[in-house]
């Protein structure tokens, strides 16, 4: 968990953030050259107004979300300026570092540098990762009701053998993420030290020796964020419920309100959009791209381009800025004057958390 500035700066260097830029926009571009037709800027001058704002106004939704849900699960630590920062820095950190990664990786860090103790610090972000987790268990099997065999979407040029494929590997995805939340939960909340000692005995099979010390390490997190949150009330809980509910609900309406913008949509419609966005956050997850830059603009036809035909490189162009983009740029800004701050300051004292290094006993 101790970086230092200059490692942390690291992580974030230039080259990290053009690399995605570049990719991303290169696509694009691409895109563009191979589709545009001379039309497209009518329509995009003539875009539904209220549309349009509903897509911002479901952005500030997400992002206002964020914010409330890391101030109430840090219990009012943070100020409401803090937890735009810190909100800010995850999502930069999310665009910059693979999508397989994750901002995740440094947010408890990020936590820490604002005087949280580094165990809540690790219990803050496994709450909210078990949250993010718990609603798409949750979700799906509500929008495979609503949304049916119109789910997995009927791409042009491909096999029925080739879509039932997809409809396994989303199937299969989703038993992992609810394995992963519910044994989550369960070593959070029911028997962490059996937890505990499953990875450490998984350290010693070779075929995870490699993984030994990290997984040492997230044993010992896991044991240090039991003891925080098992003392929560459920007003606690009650908040970072309802507050990851709508986060990411407006995360998956997005797109929806954006094509809304250029074109007519039933009910029907949205629901299969929003239905559909889960499945693409999927390919998005498995990319090895920051961010998923490139696979995320490639893949974004295959999944929506139904509902608006040739304008949707435009449309492409548009979800990446409001999404993606914009969050490189903020980052880009917040994150210097950040460093500057948290860096030049003394540790705090009261920030004696701290997980136990292995020794040869125990690793072996």
């Amino acid at each position: 968990m101790a970086l230092t500035k200059e490692q942390f700066q690291k992580k974030f260097s230039a080259r990290r953030i053009l690399l995605p830029v570049l990719l991303g926009l290169g696509v694009v571009g691409y895109m563009l050259y191979k589709n545009y037709e001379p039309g497209q800027l009518q329509t995009l001058l003539q875009a539904n107004l209220f549309w349009a704002g509903m897509a911002l106004l479901v952005l500030f939704i997400r992002d206002f979300g964020y914010m409330y849900r890391i101030r109430y699960i840090t219990e009012k630590a943070l100020s409401w300026k803090q937890s735009f920062n810190v909100i800010m820095l995850w999502e930069f950190a999310s665009c910059v570092l693979p999508s397989v990664v994750g901002g995740s990786t440094i947010a408890a860090f990020i936590l820490f540098k604002e005087k949280i103790q580094l165990g809540k610090a690790i219990a803050q972000v496994m709450v909210t990762a078990m949250l993010d987790n718990m609603y798409f268990v949750l979700a799906v099997p509500v929008v495979i009701l609503l949304a049916g065999d119109q789910l997995i979407p009927d791409i042009a040029g491909i096999s029925e053998t080739l879509r039932n494929s997809i409809g396994i590997a989303f199937l299969i995805s989703y038993l992992l993420i609810a394995l992963y939340a519910f044994t989550m939960f369960y070593a959070l909340f029911i028997n962490p030290k059996a937890v505990k000692r499953l990875m450490i005995r998984m350290g010693q099979v070779k075929l995870f020796k490699r993984w030994r010390i990290a997984l040492f390490t997230h044993a010992n997190e896991l044991l240090i964020a039991s003891k925080h949150l098992r003392t929560k009330k459920t007003a606690y809980w009650l908040h970072a419920s309802i507050s990851t509910f709508f986060v990411w609900t407006a995360r998956y309406i997005i797109i929806g309100c954006l094509i809304a913008a250029f074109t007519n949509l039933t009910f029907d419609d949205h629901i299969i959009i929003f239905s559909r966005n889960l499945i693409y956050k999927i390919v998005l997850f498995v990319s090895v791209t920051p961010g998923g830059a490139g696979f995320a603009e490639l893949a974004f036809p295959a999944f929506f381009g139904v509902f608006i035909g040739s304008f949707t490189t435009i449309i492409i162009l548009l979800y990446r800025l409001l999404t993606y983009y914009l969050y490189l740029l903020i980052g880009a800004v917040v994150l210097p004057r950040w460093v500057v701050q948290v860096f030049s300051k003394d540790s705090p004292e009261n920030n004696t958390d701290s997980i136990e290094k292995p020794t040869h006993q125990q690793m072996a």
